[in-house]
């Protein structure tokens, strides 16, 4: 019966964590703002977290490193397209078709 009781409080301590930092910035609103060289650096952000998702992905084939592998070459070109190319579809298709190509057809 006591793992319950512990259970839940840390479903409560963990609810009240979430309400009190994110209802922090609310409750503050105007008067507490964030240095410009924070709100700055925030920016970046998004990008940086997509990258840490990302990159380990691609450097990665089946859990061991390998400087040279499919996924790695698809995502090369996708970048390849995305900075040439301003349409959102096109570097989906192509490095679909690549990573297809170099699994399927090469054996990779």
């Amino acid at each position: 019966m006591i793992e319950g009781v512990w259970l839940w409080i840390t479903f409560v301590a963990l609810a009240l964590t979430t309400v009190i930092t994110r209802g922090s910035f609310i409750l503050i609103g105007e008067k507490g703002r964030l240095p410009p060289t924070v709100q700055r650096a925030l920016r970046y952000a998004p990008a940086s977290a997509l990258a840490a998702l990302i990159v380990p992905d691609l450097l990665l084939d089946h859990g061991h490193f390998q400087a040279f592998n499919p996924k790695l070459v698809a995502g090369a070109v996708i970048v390849a397209i995305a900075l040439r190319t301003r349409n959102p579809w096109l570097p989906f298709i192509l490095g679909m078709g690549v990573l297809i190509a170099l699994r399927k057809g090469l054996g990779w």
